[in-house]
């Protein structure tokens, strides 16, 4: 696409990936942003560039009854693109992923599955490539698998451990990361004391802590 249209395609990938349905308003966005348009000396658009700020990240694994988590979720569960959840390892169920179910699943009279199409088309124009598209659609999709994540206690023992690891070898093949080194980093993280890192064992309260703690701070 030309400049001008790269500049109003920016609006719809913002909405999908900032923007979620609250109490009050069904398309809200949960970001701060600031766009500066620049201009060439004959007044023609010459670009532009935007600022974002304070993203909601608490909202991507806790929504209120009547409210709804970021729209992407919703939009790559729709099948608006045909294949996507298989190539992503989802169900057809978003009732399977805790952390984007807790309050609305829907809107009304909005069609997640086309909202779909118009984001992947807003990428397209906005000159992402397949593989690109592919990337941010795996982090998405690997958000919903952590919170299926399950941990348990060892008996009698401070250490905890994965309670099967179906959900952490799907994470792991979406990012690209060995599920082993992953549940490894969440069960015995290396934390610095003074010069050196040193292994520490957490128990099951202490990874929950420790997993929820990277959505719960607004950035």
């Amino acid at each position: 696409g030309n400049l001008e249209d790269q500049v109003v395609q920016t609006n719809p990938v913002l909405e999908a990936f900032g923007n979620a349905k609250t109490v009050r308003n069904d398309n809200s966005s949960r970001f701060g942003k600031f766009i500066r348009i620049h201009f060439g000396g004959m007044g023609k658009l010459a670009g532009a560039d935007i600022e974002t700020y304070l993203l909601e990240k608490a909202r991507v694994i806790s929504q209120q009854a009547a409210e709804r988590s970021y729209h992407i979720f919703y939009q790559m569960m729709s099948e608006g693109i045909p294949g996507t959840r298989e190539k992503l390892l989802l169900s057809n169920d978003i009732y399977d992923y805790h952390f984007v179910s807790q309050g609305k699943t829907d809107i009304p009279n909005v069609d997640d599955g086309e909202e779909m199409r118009l984001t992947d088309h807003a990428f397209d124009v906005l000159g992402f490539t397949d593989d690109e598209k592919d990337n941010i659609h795996r982090i998405v999709a690997a958000v919903m698998h952590l919170g299926e994540m399950k941990f348990k206690q060892r008996p009698r023992e401070e250490q905890a451990e994965a309670d099967g690891t179906a959900e952490g070898e799907r994470v792991g093949h979406l990012l690209g990361v060995n599920p082993a080194d992953l549940y490894k980093n969440f069960l015995k993280p290396k934390i610095r004391v003074g010069n050196e890192l040193v292994t520490q064992g957490r128990n099951k309260d202490q990874v929950r802590n420790d997993f929820i703690s990277l959505y719960k701070v607004s950035t």
